[in-house]
């Protein structure tokens, strides 16, 4: 199941590059992998281009961690604890009995959204085999992670207190206002005396293992993540007063307002907040207009009720309304099931042809049809250079000048106010803690790659 499913995460994600990060993952997976109950596995380390905080394993070995975890680490013994922690899920084969018993979380794929059920089978760029990043595990399962990952993490001589520390982070992630909810926590269900149970298990296993200097790593790993990508990378598109814009392939267009949007490398997802229609943007099949629409009808089953060729702000397009023909097997009489009802725009454009899709059900599609409209012929060539060169959000270490708490310590370095909760929590701390004069910190700045490896 991992080897399959590989490939499958790699592509909707992407590996984040970052040779240094990639070859410290690998490297603390492996030595950690001979010290498991499972040695014998062909591990696999990777950290993947995601701002979501998270971190999963997939059966036979395949462990990944997002950048967006790595930033909110603040040494490495709390990586070490959560790396214990997903080879414990391998080596316990919970993603694999999890996964037998198809108790696999169904969700919808854009964050906060729910689509009717008939709906979300176009929203399908991750449902191929990817239902294994949601598993969700029990209490029991959890509770056993834990032991393993701090078992695992103080044999490779990592303190396994931090482990603990790093729950109280995901804590605050999920309780402070303006704080997306850390995926790691929606899969990974959160006991509430959890912290306090690490804690107990990592002095037992300092005891049993007679460990009197444990590593912490803090610097070293700091000094590791300087400049690495905060949150959505503006290179793989971005949303900006409503419009998205792809600085690299140089197209923007309009979203529709009050909708939920998730952007990912396959697919560009938006739908109704009550789940009554959705929109996708990807890239189409075919090297022609023509092809494309071919493929698109056979794919989905279509029954076409109109195409026509169209130009949109210059561009060469192809309209197709169509309606999806219903099917036989789904335990429904056919007179019971939702008709659905698609619009898509196929435009061509720098040598790919995108494919724009509105979908809802064919009784509330004509509410749904000038948003559809809206988007599609908005669709247009980006020029405006203050777009196209936006650089993304990076972190960057600072070395304190005098201790001072870390409020007085964030706005010595030009942190906006707006911000400097946000900032606490990726720092592990709290704005009032007192920072030593000659501690390394956390900030974010607008810069890119270059900048960073000059500095260095």
């Amino acid at each position: 199941m991992g080897e399959q499913n590989d490939p499958q995460i790699t592509q909707f994600f992407g590996v984040y590059d970052d040779k240094q990060l990639q070859q410290f993952i690998n490297e603390k997976g492996q030595q950690m992998a001979q010290i498991s109950h499972r040695p014998d596995l062909a591990y696999e380390f990777k950290i993947v281009d995601s701002p979501v905080v998270n971190a999963f394993a997939v059966p036979g070995g395949f462990i990944y961690f997002t950048r967006g975890i790595m930033a909110h680490f603040n040494n490495e013994a709390e990586f070490a604890g959560v790396l214990g922690h997903e080879i414990g899920h391998v080596t316990a084969r919970h993603s694999a009995k999890q996964y037998s018993k198809q108790m696999v979380a169904q969700v919808g794929l854009i964050a906060g959204m729910v689509v009717a059920p008939e709906l979300a089978q176009f929203a399908d760029a991750a449902q191929q085999g990817l239902g294994l990043l949601f598993l969700k595990f029990g209490r029991d399962n959890e509770r056993q992670s834990d032991k393993l990952g701090v078992e695992y993490s103080t044999k490779i001589g990592y303190d396994a207190d931090e482990m603990a520390n790093f729950f109280s982070t995901l804590h605050r992630m999920r309780d402070d206002a303006g704080q997306s909810v850390p995926t790691f926590l929606s899969t990974h269900p959160d006991p509430a005396d959890r912290q306090q149970k690490v804690q107990e298990l990592a002095q037992k296993w300092k005891e049993k293992e007679n460990a009197t200097t444990l590593e912490v790593g803090r610097n070293s790993y700091l000094r590791m993540i300087d400049g690495l990508i905060y949150g959505e990378d503006p290179n793989q598109g971005y949303l900006e007063a409503g419009i998205f814009y792809h600085p690299v392939l140089k197209f923007q267009f309009p979203t529709p307002q009050g909708w939920t949007f998730q952007n990912t490398p396959q697919q560009v997802q938006m739908a109704h907040k009550e789940g009554k229609a959705i929109m996708t943007l990807s890239l189409s099949q075919g090297n022609s207009l023509e092809e494309a629409g071919q493929a698109l009808v056979q794919n989905n089953n279509l029954s076409v009720i109109q195409s026509e060729k169209v130009t949109v702000n210059g561009l060469s397009a192809l309209s197709i309304l169509a309606d999806v023909q219903p099917q036989q097997n789904q335990g429904q009489p056919q007179q019971q099931q939702q008709q659905i009802r698609l619009l898509t725009y196929l435009i061509q454009y720098g040598g790919n042809i995108y494919n724009i899709m509105g979908i809802s059900t064919q009784q509330e599609f004509n509410q749904f049809s000038n948003t559809f409209t809206n988007t599609m012929k908005n669709f247009a060539e980006l020029t405006d250079q203050s777009k196209i060169n936006i650089q993304p959000e990076r972190i960057s270490i600072q070395e304190v000048p005098r201790t001072a708490t870390l409020s007085q310590v964030l706005k010595g370095f030009n942190m906006p106010n707006d911000r400097l909760e946000e900032l606490a929590v990726l720092n592990g701390m709290q704005l009032s803690d007192q920072v030593k004069q000659g501690t390394l910190i956390k900030t974010v700045v607008r810069s890119n790659a270059d900048t960073f490896a000059q500095d260095k």
